[in-house]
């Protein structure tokens, strides 16, 4: 039982590294694209203003997360949490190989409810936080884009009579404001995703009290080590994901690249409050996509935009069926 904790929480903590290399990088593709801050002064941003998310932002997401599947108790339920897992690293990394963002958040959910399905069918679902996941699909893949095109109109309108100078100076302290909180929502959401499947394994493997119902009490070092691992997956794989989103998909100026981190960090801030998770992916592409379309559809480049959605299709039923595959072999050698 210790050596099957011991080697989930690994396969968590990859889980959360991967997150930083492939997912992080979205939240400030937009302010290095606009040559606002050098990649690393913005990695080392994403970084503080992530820790400062996972902290501050209470542990509502986190409880969904962990309340999505019903994955039992003892050694089934841990090979079945570390299945999932695996699932999440070799998708997103085979992802990353080619500079394709995807959402860790729906590969983790995919994977977990996948993994369930090999233990308990269907009947492993709880319905309720897969309601909020569908919520949070919705508002980052369309209202997302929507918010991105509006929103960028009106901060277009709003600054029609400034000088150009002026407002250039004005944008590039926005974009830093901006990319901050866009960053704290990434540490909001996708932290508490990882640290509330780090905190259900521990509960799995005995280590604390089996009590998920509420907003679980998270314990300081799981988020530290959460915050941790992210800043170091970000600095180390980032750029590749930085060039694919904020230099090739679309080109932003500042006024644009500061409409949609406002639009898409305000989406993801909103949903934590009350418990929805949200990809950060797809929230700060669509909202990117937005402003870019904002000064006509050609301004974004769809073969690139088409690579990404294909692979937010495919995310979900690909990590379903790895989740499935590997949590039914596990079982099979190990139980």
């Amino acid at each position: 039982m210790n050596t099957i904790l011991f080697i989930v929480v690994i396969l968590v903590c990859g889980s959360i590294f991967v997150n930083g290399w492939t997912d992080a990088p979205n939240a400030i593709a937009t302010v290095v694209s606009t040559r606002v801050l050098s990649a690393r002064a913005a990695i080392i941003l994403a970084g503080v203003f992530n820790l400062l998310g996972i902290f501050l932002m209470g542990s509502a997401v986190a409880t969904t997360t962990a309340n999505i599947v019903t994955i039992g108790t003892g050694k089934e339920a841990l090979v079945t949490l570390g299945a999932a897992q695996l699932s999440i690293i070799i998708w997103a990394v085979s992802a990353w190989h080619y500079g394709i963002p995807t959402s860790e958040s729906h590969a983790l959910i995919a994977g977990l409810m996948g993994a369930g399905m090999s233990l308990n069918g269907i009947s492993a679902f709880n319905w309720d936080p897969i309601k909020k996941v569908i919520i949070g699909l919705v508002i980052s893949s369309v209202v997302g884009f929507i918010l991105g095109l509006l929103g960028t109109k009106l901060v277009a309108f709003m600054s029609k009579n400034a000088k150009r100078q002026s407002a250039n100076k004005f944008f590039s302290r926005g974009q830093i404001v901006s990319a901050s909180l866009m960053a704290f929502g990434h540490g909001a959401q996708d932290g508490q995703k990882f640290m509330g499947v780090l905190y259900l394994a521990l509960v799995i493997g005995g280590i604390y009290p089996s009590n998920l119902s509420g907003n679980i009490n998270i314990p300081f070092w799981i988020m530290l080590l959460t915050s941790i691992l992210m800043a170091v997956g970000t600095s180390i794989g980032g750029y590749r994901i930085i060039k694919k989103m904020g230099m090739e998909m679309v080109h932003l100026e500042k006024y644009q690249g500061f409409a949609a981190e406002v639009v898409a960090s305000t989406s993801m801030l909103m949903a934590t409050i009350f418990g929805i998770p949200l990809s950060t992916t797809n929230t700060k592409a669509t909202a990117m996509m937005g402003a870019g379309a904002s000064k006509g559809i050609n301004k974004v480049n769809w073969g690139v935009a088409k690579e990404m959605l294909v692979a937010w299709v495919l995310t979900f039923p690909a990590c379903l069926l790895l989740g499935y595959l590997f949590a039914s072999f596990f079982r099979m050698i190990l139980i």
